[in-house]
């Protein structure tokens, strides 16, 4: 299993691009440990501790999703390969056996690829820095109990959508309101929701107390084994996949998209009949809706909660909703195999471009709603028009980026460490660029509206040059891989 894994990643890639993704993640780890000193002027060292935790138990639940795509998994060939998963349908296996190899072999992978070699480069800058290597050595059992933790959450929760979609909302919503009602009531505390973090705060560097740490130590492996456990025994024996009959939509659709001709026209309604038949728009829709609540949230947070005057406004949540776009594009390019278009007259370019554009009906309208949300709850509607453009542009130039670095294969080639880096550097220095003016705007308003104003047109000639570049880029690219 943790070959297929492998494979999977390293298919498009290639086996050396991928395995230079945990380097990257080494050396970027590293350098973060040298300026270690240098950021906690900023944020105190027990906030980094928090967010390292926070994260990685994030991580965990994006990973364990695998249970939601079980059915998935079984549809989806490769030409005369499949999945493991499905080998209970041809082998004397059942599918719990299955599924459980494929939760171990996600926690063993995906420690190697991130949290290992994160850990290493901060041991490598340890002697450097002048922090203790055993500081470093509970950071990563502190993370590692968070993933694992997120890990089975999600594993139970996919499992439990799988059979009872009703149950998997109920639970979903539980977990958002213990959150929620830490936000805004402070309680139940966090330690008490992530465990984990509680060991952290007992330990070196940020405490003493042992006794206290084993105990919360314990509370997550017993947490975890339960979750698992759960998840085990509710998996079901054989996942069953019905035929469904579904209407003629195609020719309706295509009377909806008449401010298109030709191709494109056709294109583009059969994209939108996709999502509706594939049942992806709904997880979709939450895997962009759920960062942006979240981004509410920390936003009002911060201003009011925690009153720290860091200057969170309306124009930096515009800047942050457009780039977390990327991952509506990322998942518009695992609706269907693009390979059945090999058998069409149709490039890969069309195809990049009619999604662009879809990315754009499906988005546009959302980030709008909660741009304008967050400037009446901030008061800061006065700055509407400004947020608005950012968000637009930002939107904009994020997906094309996007589509011009990864074509129609987002999730995998982002392995890839050149095109990572790639992707990193022409989306961290706008983001960074517009945080830092959106956070002079009340300083200096000219100075912060000039600059805001020059890198949106930098941005929007990016996207310019890169719409274009998708052509030469992609145009004797195959659909298959």
């Amino acid at each position: 299993m943790l070959k297929e894994e492998f494979r999977t990643h390293a298919s498009y890639s290639g086996k050396q691009r991928f395995l230079t993704f945990p380097l990257f993640v080494l050396i970027l780890s590293f350098f973060s440990g040298l300026t270690l000193e240098r950021m906690m002027e900023q944020v105190p060292l027990e906030q980094m501790g928090v967010f390292a935790n926070l994260s990685s138990f994030l991580y965990g639940l994006s990973v364990g999703a695998f249970g939601v795509m079980g059915r998935e998994y079984l549809e989806r060939r490769h030409g005369a390969s499949n999945y493991l998963v499905a080998m209970p349908y041809l082998l004397p296996l059942s599918f719990r056996t299955t599924f459980i190899g494929i939760y171990l072999r996600d926690a063993v992978f995906y420690v190697l690829l991130m949290l290992a070699p994160a850990t290493l480069g901060l041991a490598l800058a340890a002697p450097i820095a002048g922090f203790h290597l055993s500081s470093i050595g509970l950071l990563f059992i502190a993370v590692l109990l968070s993933f694992l933790l997120g890990l089975s959450l999600s594993f139970l929760a996919s499992v439990v959508y799988i059979r009872n979609v009703p149950a998997f909302l109920g639970i979903t919503a539980v977990i958002a309101a213990l959150f929620v009602s830490h936000g805004f009531l402070g309680t139940p505390a966090l330690d008490a929701l992530v465990p984990s973090l509680g060991f952290q705060m007992n330990v070196r560097p940020f405490g003493d107390d042992y006794g206290t740490a084993i105990l919360y130590a314990s509370t997550v492996i017993a947490v975890t084994s339960v979750f698992t456990l759960l998840a085990f025994a509710l998996v079901q024996v054989r996942i069953n996949i019905a035929s469904r009959m579904h209407a003629d939509l195609l020719p309706r659709i295509h009377e909806r998209v008449g401010f298109m001709k030709g191709l494109n026209r056709t294109l583009i309604a059969k994209e939108f009949l996709d999502l509706r038949r594939s049942g992806t728009i709904a997880k979709m829709f939450f895997s962009f809706v759920l960062p942006l609540l979240f981004l509410s949230f920390t936003t009002w947070y911060v201003n009011y909660g925690l009153a720290i005057p860091v200057g969170f406004n309306a124009v930096f949540y515009a800047a942050m909703v457009g780039f977390v776009g990327v991952m509506m594009y990322s998942w518009l390019n695992n609706v269907d195999l693009a390979e059945y278009y090999s058998l069409l007259p149709v490039t890969v370019p069309q195809l990049i471009k009619i999604r662009i554009l879809v990315f754009l009906f499906l988005t546009l309208g959302i980030s709008t709603f909660f741009v304008v949300a967050i400037s009446i709850l901030n008061g800061e509607t006065a700055l509407l028009w400004l947020a608005l453009v950012v968000m637009f542009i930002t939107s904009l130039y994020t997906v094309v980026m996007t589509a011009y670095l990864t074509g129609l294969k987002t999730n995998t080639f982002l392995f890839d460490t050149s095109v990572l880096m790639r992707f990193s550097v022409l989306s961290f220095f706008p983001d960074l660029c517009l945080t830092i003016l959106s956070f002079t705007l009340l300083a200096d308003w000219v100075i912060a509206v000039a600059g805001i104003a020059l890198v949106l047109v930098m941005l929007s000639l990016a996207t310019v040059v890169f719409f274009r570049g998708i052509d030469m880029k992609w145009d004797r690219a195959p659909f298959a891989a």
